[in-house]
């Protein structure tokens, strides 16, 4: 048994729709489900904002089938890979795996960028006030350093 933060984002189509879609994805394993932000891109910035949320998740599954399954529900909803930290309609990203640390570049754990990303870091410390990135720090403390300008909650948007 694990449980996992997983992140999600779109900017591509119906942003909202591909959210959705992935939290029905994992609803047998939903522990709790952020709720939704609106955020400015992050790395290429010419292109539209994303709707980001975050997932807590727990079952019977390792580090490699939280990403199995995320990229499942990623090519589901026609994502393409053709320009890194490009738009996209759904990005997964496997943030941490309770107890699991992975050097493999296919799933690196923490996820290298979790600990900067106010995109992850802000809806994560709405269902885990206690959280912490391993070898980083308290969520909290690490959202109290960033600029969060261009991070807007949009509570009249649901995941469920």
């Amino acid at each position: 048994m694990t449980r996992a933060v997983l992140s999600l984002g779109s900017n591509l189509g119906d942003r909202l729709g591909y959210l959705r879609m992935a939290v029905a994805g994992f609803a047998d394993v939903l522990v709790a489900a952020s709720p939704v932000y609106e955020t400015a891109p992050w790395g290429v910035t010419d292109q539209d904002d994303f709707l980001n949320a975050v997932l807590i998740v727990s079952g019977d599954v390792d580090e490699w089938g939280w990403l199995r399954r995320g990229q499942a529900l990623e090519q589901a909803a026609g994502r393409v890979r053709d320009r890194r930290w490009g738009p996209r309609t759904l990005d997964v990203d496997v943030v941490t795996v309770d107890g699991v640390r992975s050097t493999d570049p296919e799933l690196l754990l923490p996820h290298p960028g979790a600990h900067e990303r106010a995109s992850v870091l802000v809806p994560w410390l709405d269902v885990d006030p206690d959280a912490e990135v391993p070898g980083r720090g308290r969520v909290r403390d690490l959202v109290a350093g960033l600029d969060l300008t261009g991070v807007t909650r949009r509570d009249d948007l649901q995941l469920r």
